[in-house]
């Protein structure tokens, strides 16, 4: 099963993630299938930004997404 999920990047205490689809048994940080956006907890307000084209494509070939791309 594949997954649309958060992918950490960035120095320590300084987290900045990855909006990656990636199979449901790859490790956190670990392989994926494409890259869709990215999302920064540290601006205010927080910065999301996301390929909705690529979003809607995967959504459509079965991807789920998990629940901290859900909120």
């Amino acid at each position: 099963m594949v997954r649309i999920r958060l992918r950490r990047v960035g120095a320590k205490r300084q987290p900045s993630f990855r909006l990656v689809v990636a199979d449901r048994e790859s490790p956190r940080d670990g392989r994926f299938l494409e890259t869709i956006g990215h999302y920064n907890p540290r601006t205010v307000p927080a910065t999301i930004i996301v390929d909705e084209a690529k979003l809607y494509q995967w959504l459509r070939k079965g991807a789920q997404p998990s629940e901290s791309v859900v909120k």
